[in-house]
């Protein structure tokens, strides 16, 4: 898969059922995405599987992540979202 179809099928799986997450996730898509190297790519792929409530929760740091391989990527949105958590 090239990088485009990579960043396009990311944007797409960004889109979810909950407002507040499509708003956390689809400008990091946007603006970051290509950036990433492929293992933090690979990694927020995976987080996708990942049910809307706990990402959203993971993310603003009010629930503990269940797998420590997601914090480099979990991590990574919320600097871009400048969350302290």
């Amino acid at each position: 898969m090239d990088q485009r179809e990579e960043w396009n099928r990311a944007k797409w799986a960004s889109r979810r059922g909950l407002l507040e997450l499509d708003l956390l996730l689809s400008p990091f898509v946007e603006d970051r995405f290509v950036e990433l190297e492929a293992p933090l790519r690979s990694l927020y792929r995976e987080l996708l599987y990942e049910g809307d409530q706990d990402l959203l929760e993971w993310i603003m740091g009010r629930a503990r992540l269940k797998e420590t391989r997601f914090f480099p990527i979990v991590d990574a949105i919320r600097v871009f979202h400048q969350i302290n958590a």
